[in-house]
């Protein structure tokens, strides 16, 4: 019968240390698809939230203009009745520029500025600066019937010759031969949070409201937007051409206004989209150029630790020449 022996010694370390061995490279490999999934995740987070951005934009500015039947750009001299100055208004540059028409002016239904304030419009007072802030007012091009009106909403009655602009909660104004749309006055701009001791950047959207204070109701719309910029497409000599893109800071008055010889044709859009967590193992020494605008992250010659990712659209504005609706 065979005498059984046990392991030595010097047998035990060598499995001991080829064990250890197998274990780190396991580990490290562990390691380095955790790595690589968190990363991953980051920028599908990035691409969704940035793509979010982009559609929502664009699908409000491909709208701007729209006034139902009126063949022309909105205007007291169009309508029969519109609701007075609402209190608590939100109100851009210009003389003619808060929710509804004056009877001065020309009456800005797009608007931008390039933000150096946190406050602004007399009713933004969280916005960050060296961002952007888009105003636009149109209809929703579905029209609704006068059952399905919403108390909470201002609406667009309107035929080929006039229209009048009323409340939901009110009475329908008489107007022969229209229809019913919805009014809408949307702003957009970049406020920051703070969550769990990290500051979170978000896209904001105010939305006109009847019977509410403040009348513009602002809503968090998608979270890790850090910035957003837009330079305006301008046809200076009425030839149906852009003849140049303009950020908001350099607009003129005359390009606001938007009359027959100086159109905004288009609107290029940017959208800077963040990581909402940082990540100790990268460091961003990136440049990112929204249109004429380059912006880092770099202090004392570091980066922060932020993914980033830019998106860029350029949106032709179909209503801006049309003088009647087919």
């Amino acid at each position: 019968m065979k005498k059984q022996q046990g392991f030595s010694l010097i047998e035990l370390f060598i499995s001991l240390a080829t064990g250890l061995v197998l274990f780190a490279g396991v580990l490290s490999v562990f390691v380095g698809i955790r790595a690589t999934t968190s990363e991953t995740t980051t920028y599908g987070e990035l691409q969704e939230n940035g793509r979010f951005a982009i559609n929502l934009l664009t699908d409000d500015l491909l709208r701007q203009g729209f006034w139902g039947e009126l063949p022309e750009s909105l205007s007291t001299g169009l309508l029969v009745s519109s609701p007075a100055a609402i209190a608590g208004d939100c109100v851009g540059d210009g003389v003619n520029n808060a929710s509804f028409p004056l009877a001065v002016g020309h009456f800005r239904a797009l608007w931008g500025t390039s933000l150096i304030s946190a406050t602004t419009m007399g009713c933004i007072d969280d916005a960050k600066t060296g961002s952007d802030l888009l105003q636009i007012k149109r209809v929703v091009s579905a029209p609704v019937a006068a059952a399905s009106v919403s108390a909470d909403r201002y609406y667009l009655i309107a035929n080929a010759n006039s229209g009048a602009i009323f409340a939901g909660d009110a009475a329908i104004p008489t107007i022969n031969d229209a229809q019913i749309w919805e009014y809408q006055h949307h702003i957009y701009y970049i406020s920051e949070y703070s969550q769990g001791g990290n500051t979170v950047p978000a896209l904001m959207q105010g939305q006109l409201r009847n019977g509410t204070l403040p009348p513009v109701f602002f809503n968090q719309v998608i979270d890790g937007i850090e910035m957003i910029r837009f330079m305006y497409g301008v046809d200076s000599d009425n030839d149906g051409i852009v003849n140049a893109f303009i950020a908001a800071g350099n607009m003129l008055d005359t390009y606001w206004d938007n009359e027959s010889d100086i159109r905004i044709l288009a609107v290029k859009i940017f959208v800077l989209a963040r990581s909402i967590l940082p990540d100790d193992s990268y460091e961003n020494l990136n440049t990112y150029y929204l249109g004429d605008l380059a912006v880092n992250f770099i202090n004392g010659g570091s980066g922060d630790n932020y993914r980033r990712m830019l998106f860029s659209s350029t949106i032709t504005l179909p209503n801006a020449r049309v003088d009647t609706w087919p």
